[in-house]
Order: structure tokens, then C-alpha cells, then sequence
């Protein structure tokens, strides 16, 4: 199906509608001269003055993955409309999974000032009470974000397997990814930084899950520095309105996630939602449970 693209401004947030199915649209907004993409999905009979769920993925991916189109369509099955960001990791029009073999420039907070602009994007709009969800490290951002920085126009906050952090395992973590030490990389990052050259380029150091590529030095300290807002169950008794998370009963990426928030919920504020024999993607009918699970959560 052939597309009309046209764009429009609202104050001075410019976006552009990718006009197709009534329920679907393409959309973006501008942040430090970067172009981020969007994709709103709105339930059949509602707008956004219904209220939306804002939806951030995970490490290195992005809005049209399995498990966040599924989400988007279980939402609207259930007569929620939602906006499936995809978080640009200082790439302008990023789409699809971030290719490794591009040098890495992106920190782990810029997460949360995009987040923000999508807020304030959807409040341009008219936009009535959203709900904040992430999936993983989207988790985590969406959880710090929340707990730092939600403005009153969100009224919950959805967690599906947001990241857990400890330090000994972020050391384990990069030797074993990385077949290196954390410890020398992570020294000179920081020196590097300090001396206002956060911009240098590590060369094939490796981050994340892309060994042997280069990141700059301020992109290495944001993801591997001593940093216990990584954890997200810390950010739970910070969060002032109510927040659900959701575990995969046999997650193998973050692990023992039901054990760190169970002491934590009380059924009110805080509630814990594990759904058996889920993996951390949450794939086929699994993301039908997240689906009824946010439905229950976010209804009057």
C-alpha cells in the first residue's frame, strides 16, 4: 500500500504522519537534532485523550520487534492505544536493530530524555493519562525515568522484566562478553571523560552485546560505571504513583526477578505480576498474558 507523507508542527515539536491503516501511524518527533521514530497504535473507538501507553523496548532494539508489535496489538484488542517509541542511540530515522559494527556514541540516560520528549510530544497532542512501560533495560529506563522525572500526566508505570544490576556481575559479564577485564577499559573511559575527551573512541573494545566494536569513552562509563539506579527494583519506593512488574516465570536474562520485588509489593502501590513459563521476550500467547495483565492494571 502506497503511503502520503505529511508533517505538521505543534509548537515546537515537529512530527510526521506516515498515514496508513486508521489505527497505525509512523510518527516522529526532534530531539538535538536528531529525527525519532514512533509508531501509535490507537484502539478502535478511542484517541488519546482515552489515555496511551508509552511503550520504550529494550537493549539495542526497537519498535517493530516481536514482542512490542504483539504488545501493541494485545493492547488494542483490549481498547488501549499505545506509542511504541524506538530510542534513537544517537542515530537520526534509526530503525531495526542497532548494527554493531556502528561506532557506539550512545549512553544508557539518554534513554531517559527521550522518553521525555515522547511525553511531551503526546501532551502536545492532547494526550490524557499515560502509563509509562518498558521492556528490559527499556525497563529499568522507564523505571528511572519515572522515579526522577514523571510529570503528573502519568498516572502508572508497567515494568515487563525490567533489568537488575549488581557490580560483581557487571564485572563477570564483560570478561566473559568482552574476553577482557572490565576494570583497565573502564580506568581509562573514565580519565578519558574527566579530561573533557568523552567523545574519543575506545577502538574495538566491545559494550553491550557487540564485542570488538568501538565506543567512545562517555558511552563505556554510562553503561559499566558503579551505578545502583541499573537495578530497578531500587527505583520502586520512589515512584509515586502505582507500578506493576511483570516477570517471565523462566527468564534467563534477568534472573531472580519475582524474589527481588516480592518484598517489595503490596498489592497497592507496588504489584507483581509472574506469569509461568514466560521467557524474558515473552513470545506467542505469553504476550497475550502481559496484554491482560496491563489491561487489568490500567483500568478504572
Amino acid at each position: 500500500m502506497l503511503y502520503l507523507f505529511r508533517c505538521s508542527a505543534v509548537a515546537i515539536i515537529y512530527f510526521c504522519f506516515l498515514t496508513g491503516p486508521a489505527d497505525a501511524a509512523e510518527v516522529t518527533t526532534t530531539h538535538k537534532n536528531l529525527t525519532l521514530n514512533g509508531r501509535l497504535m490507537t484502539a478502535e473507538g478511542k484517541s488519546l485523550k482515552d489515555g496511551v501507553v508509552l511503550l520504550t523496548h529494550g537493549t539495542l532494539a526497537h519498535n517493530r520487534m516481536e514482542l512490542i508489535e504483539t504488545l501493541q496489538k494485545g493492547l488494542k484488542e483490549r481498547g488501549l492505544t499505545s506509542l511504541a517509541i524506538s530510542l534513537s542511540l544517537g542515530l537520526t530515522k534509526r530503525t531495526g536493530m542497532y548494527d554493531c559494527k556502528v561506532p557506539h556514541r550512545h549512553r544508557h540516560e539518554d534513554a531517559l530524555d527521550e522518553i521525555g520528549i515522547w511525553l511531551n510530544w503526546l501532551k502536545a497532542q492532547g494526550a490524557g493519562d499515560i502509563v509509562l512501560m518498558g521492556h528490559s533495560r527499556g525497563g529499568n529506563q522507564t523505571a528511572w525515568f519515572a522515579a526522577e522525572r514523571a510529570p503528573s500526566e502519568v498516572k502508572r508505570v508497567v515494568l515487563l522484566a525490567p533489568a537488575t544490576w549488581n557490580a560483581e556481575r557487571r564485572v563477570a559479564g564483560f570478561k566473559r562478553s568482552h574476553k577482557q577485564p572490565l576494570q583497565p577499559v573502564l580506568d581509562k573511559a573514565k580519565k578519558l571523560v574527566a579530561a573533557g575527551k568523552g567523545d574519543q573512541m575506545l577502538k574495538k573494545i566491545g559494550v553491550l552485546y557487540c564485542p570488538g566494536t568501538d565506543v567512545s569513552a562517555k558511552s563505556f562509563v554510562s553503561y559499566y560505571k558503579n551505578e545502583p539506579r541499573f537495578h530497578s527494583p531500587n527505583h520502586l519506593s520512589k515512584i509515586k504513583v502505582p507500578v506493576l512488574v511483570i516477570a517471565g516465570a523462566e527468564d534467563k536474562v534477568v534472573r531472580g526477578l519475582p524474589k527481588l520485588v516480592k518484598p517489595l509489593a503490596d498489592g497497592k502501590k507496588v504489584s507483581l505480576k509472574v506469569i509461568a513459563e514466560a521467557g524474558h521476550f515473552f513470545l506467542d500467547f505469553f504476550a497475550e498474558d502481559v496484554a491482560d495483565a496491563v489491561a487489568e492494571f490500567v483500568a478504572p
